[in-house]
């Protein structure tokens, strides 16, 4: 209430990039980040409580595309890709994968421009070139430091415009490849340099050893940047949970192929089991219940109430 008692106007709605912004904020906090591709994985990630998400490039481009994770997908591809899950739920961010940008500086700042379009919340991109690979693949080929560098002036400047033009906001994440190539003293020294070229986050792909997964906070605690902790499924990384992350000082973890490389085993078995017997595997859950029950959780009952809300007739016998 206001001194003379009236009530006091409520303040615009944080935005999912300022609502990510304050959990990195918080000291001690570790932001989980469940990797999702597609409308299905993304709204079941939602109805679990998970309050941030990440969308996969590989998972993008597997989905999308029918794809590997082989610089085939374009900024279009993912911008949109990243847009409709963002829109789900614009309340919880979203923490994207921008590869390399997708093109020199002049690319990079239309892919920054379309990622805030969509109300993504945060995005990194990469030093590798754009035939580029995923993270835990081999054979990495790296570019020039000033070309990576330059990519993230590139995305600092278009972010710091948009959000003096606009208001609008996204965390920048420099992520480097080039532990396999270069080393980890040289890696880990990219990446403090990224923060001079407006890099917000910190991110170490590809951490091969035990021994680098306990150093890399610590090695960059002076850059006073979140660390970002990548866990992918039989990737090169040794195994740690949330709470060993958080423990260690990271600030993100993100699971890419949580979903995916679950999905990809069951879809498979029940094709298998499909073609060998000529009928499909029904789970529990819907024998009783129909398609219902997917519907249920890609928001059916909301819909429905919303329509009846405005005066709709539609669904007024159910549906």
């Amino acid at each position: 209430m206001a001194s003379n008692g009236s009530a006091v106007p409520a303040g615009p709605p944080m935005s999912a990039c300022a609502r990510l912004r304050a959990m990195l904020a918080q000291p001690g906090h570790i932001v989980t980040a469940v990797g999702v591709y597609d409308g299905i994985s993304a709204r079941l990630a939602l109805n679990e409580g998970f309050k941030c998400l990440y969308m996969t490039g590989a998972g993008t481009a597997a989905s999308v595309l029918g794809a590997p994770d082989l610089g085939i997908t374009n900024m279009t591809d993912m911008a949109t890709n990243a847009g409709m899950i963002a829109g789900l739920d614009p309340t919880v961010p979203v923490i994207a994968d921008a590869d390399t940008g997708f093109g020199e500086s002049l690319a990079v700042a239309r892919t920054v421009r379309a990622y805030m379009a969509a109300g993504v919340a945060a995005m990194h991109l990469e030093d590798q070139p754009l035939n580029k690979r995923c993270g835990h693949l081999g054979s990495k080929e790296l570019v020039d430091e000033e070309v990576y560098f330059r990519r993230l002036r590139a995305a600092a400047a278009t972010r710091d415009a948009l959000r003096a033009q606009t208001g609008q906001d996204i965390v920048l994440i420099a992520r480097t490849d080039s532990l396999q190539k270069l080393g980890y003293a040289a890696a880990v020294d990219r990446l403090r340099r990224a923060k001079a070229a407006g890099a917000e986050v910190a991110f170490l792909e590809g951490i091969a050893t035990r021994e680098q997964l306990e150093s890399v906070c610590k090695d960059l605690q002076d850059t006073r940047m979140p660390v970002l902790l990548n866990m992918v499924s039989g990737g090169v990384t040794p195994e740690a949970s949330v709470d060993e992350a958080r423990a260690l000082g990271f600030r993100i973890i993100i699971f890419p192929s949580a979903l995916l490389s679950v999905v990809m085993e069951a879809a498979q078995a029940q094709l298998r089991h499909l073609k060998e017997t000529g009928l499909q595997r029904v789970p529990e859950s819907r024998k009783h219940r129909g398609v219902k029950v997917l519907f249920q959780a890609m928001g059916l009952d909301e819909r429905v109430a919303f329509d009846k809300m405005v005066g709709g007739q539609s669904y007024s016998e159910g549906v």
